[in-house]
């Protein structure tokens, strides 16, 4: 018996020796394979950086030249619009009272908008469907400008860029511009949060069907159940559509469009929004926006020179 002890011993040892080894590499693997993953986590987080700072470049890019192609210059030589934060407090005011306000008229659009949304719900898993099949351009350059005019940093920029653009040369004209950029994007912004939250609908990524909705789940930090209406969408008509009113030559203003489209598309593309998601995104853009607009041009009681011969007096009440 004392004679067998040692041998049994020594495998034992040799077992414990060859786990241990076991254990070693296993965490050397371990290691080495969270190593990579925080690498890999490091390169997206910098191209991202850096496809932001790309983006955020490009608007600028843009917004000098917006500002150069937008009509300039001192021509309201009276005008009851002061573009302040008193004016923004007075007209917030106003549109809260709108819903009160309405006229029939203005209920047949919010009717019209409703009707269409049920309607273009009936499409949304098949669109979805079709656009999975063939998702290889989810990242390409049209689809991610799309997105990245949907963003809330878009209207910023332009904002930014207009707003400096008149303390510089005292122009009225892009003073209005981003001021009415700045207020779009906020209200177009507290609306469909608002509705995000009391509809709930799920999002197309969840895989539970378009036709699942959870109110006010937000209040629990789940923000899978936020998708209608699309706030990218909302946002990008709301731009372009300030844009577009503010623009004198026709073809600018249907250009203009073009990169709320692309938001449009981008946004069932990438599988964040149905369809009926965007589309009354879309509606809410443009209506609040043109709201915006008429606002400021039905106040307005100008007299515009021009000095370049003929000479013409333009007068707007």
């Amino acid at each position: 018996m004392n004679d067998v002890c040692p041998f049994q011993w020594q495998r034992n040892m040799r077992r414990i020796s060859s786990y241990d080894k076991e254990l070693n590499a296993g965490a050397t693997a371990r290691r080495v394979f969270s190593a990579a993953k925080r690498a890999a986590a490091g390169r997206r987080k910098q191209e991202t950086g850096h496809s932001s700072i790309r983006h955020k470049f490009l608007l600028s890019i843009l917004v000098i030249v917006c500002c150069g192609s937008f009509p300039c210059g001192a021509g309201a030589l009276v005008a009851q619009n002061k573009y302040n934060f008193a004016q923004l407090g007075e007209e917030t005011w106003s549109l809260v009272k709108q819903p009160v306000q309405w006229q029939a008229s203005d209920w047949l659009k919010v009717g019209l908008a409703g009707v269409g949304t049920l309607l273009v719900m009936e499409a949304d898993q098949p669109v979805r469907e079709a656009a999975l099949r063939n998702s290889r351009y989810s990242k390409s350059v049209p689809i991610e400008c799309g997105r990245a005019w949907g963003e809330l940093y878009t209207p910023a920029v332009f904002f930014s860029g207009f707003t400096l653009h008149s303390l510089i040369t005292d122009d009225i004209r892009t003073r209005k511009i981003g001021f009415e950029i700045g207020q779009a994007a906020i209200y177009a912004s507290v609306v469909i949060q608002l509705m995000k939250m009391a509809i709930g609908r799920a999002r197309p990524y969840t895989n539970e069907g378009s036709k699942t909705f959870r109110p006010f789940s937000r209040l629990s930090l789940d923000f899978d159940y936020e998708s209608l209406p699309s706030g990218h969408t909302t946002v990008a008509f709301a731009l372009s559509t300030v844009l577009s009113r503010n623009a004198e030559a026709g073809w600018l203003k249907g250009i203009l469009y073009v990169p709320a489209a692309l938001t449009f598309v981008s946004r069932v593309y990438q599988d964040q929004h149905w369809t009926s998601d965007a589309f009354l995104g879309a509606a809410i853009g443009y209506f609040v926006a043109t709201w915006v607009v008429d606002q400021h041009e039905n106040k307005e009681s100008t007299i515009e020179m021009s000095l370049s011969y003929p000479l013409t007096v333009r007068m707007r009440f």
